[in-house]
């Protein structure tokens, strides 16, 4: 069994079964992958991929504006909460900061926006879905000051050094790995999968964006996080079932309003291994 601890079907490609996100989860499901986190990038989303979770029991959603999204009005705090509990969000973001396109959003609004989510997260005590990109320094402040280690949450498509995982990690947070990892120039990446516990890890496909190999080139669909939980295993030198089951543990174990829904045969073995 497998999480998509990350990924965006309501943004998924034409290309990828038709556009058809029914096919595209029937996919991912006949790869063994019971739940999906399907993550908002404006709350203007929110009404479609709320309607996309009533369809599909195994699809939980989040609530947040990305850091490089223009948007004309900047969401307060209540907005954000209202936004989640409105729409039974299971997670706050995706959020934080991206300097590698400061042009896109000032860095100042950027700011502001983080801080917002990371309040409206504490508040509501769910964990907060992290963007960070050559903010290293700057993300981890903003977490020091404004996070809830009690409630943690998650630095998604991790692509930072070690320095800055562990100490995420101190900070109550999981990295989640996605198809980059397999990538021939991510070695450090490959390195971190390796010194990192696994109990801190969670796997993602980030779709449609950064398709694993051996798919790259393609817009990446949520069947395709076995690849990442592949290469993490071979990196370890342990199972892909020890990957899947203890990444699936940890994404229940984060995500806690999803837990009650997950599938029973997933609560049974989590049970059983004694991971939940």
């Amino acid at each position: 069994m497998f999480v998509d601890s990350h990924c965006h079907l309501d943004r998924l490609s034409d290309q990828t079964h038709g556009g058809d996100i029914a096919a595209t989860l029937a996919a991912a499901r006949a790869a063994h992958v019971s739940q999906f986190l399907a993550v908002a990038v404006t709350l203007e989303d929110m009404p479609q991929l709320a309607a996309i979770s009533r369809e599909h029991h195994d699809v939980a959603i989040s609530a947040g504006l990305h850091p490089l999204h223009h948007s004309e009005n900047e969401p307060s705090v209540a907005d954000i909460k209202d936004t989640a509990e409105q729409y039974g969000a299971v997670a706050i973001g995706e959020t934080g900061l991206d300097y590698h396109y400061r042009d896109s959003v000032p860095i100042e609004i950027q700011h502001e926006r983080f801080k917002r989510h990371l309040i409206a997260a504490r508040e509501l005590e769910l964990p907060v879905i992290i963007h960070t990109r050559e903010a290293k320094e700057e993300t981890l402040a903003l977490l020091r000051e404004y996070s809830d280690p009690r409630v943690g949450g998650v630095l998604h498509c991790f692509t930072e050094d070690l320095a800055m995982a562990r100490e995420a990690v101190r900070l109550g947070f999981y990295i989640s790995l996605s198809g980059i990892i397999t990538f021939r120039n991510a070695a450090p990446l490959r390195e971190l999968a390796r010194q990192l516990p696994l109990d801190r890890l969670l796997i993602e496909t980030d779709s449609p964006y950064l398709a694993p190999v051996p798919h790259r080139g393609k817009p990446n669909e949520p069947a395709w996080v076995v690849q990442v939980a592949e290469c993490i295993a071979k990196e370890r030198g342990i199972s892909v079932d020890e990957v899947a089951m203890q990444t699936t543990a940890n994404f229940y174990q984060l995500f806690r309003a999803a837990a009650p829904d997950a599938p029973e045969h997933v609560k049974e073995a989590l049970a059983h291994s004694g991971l939940l």
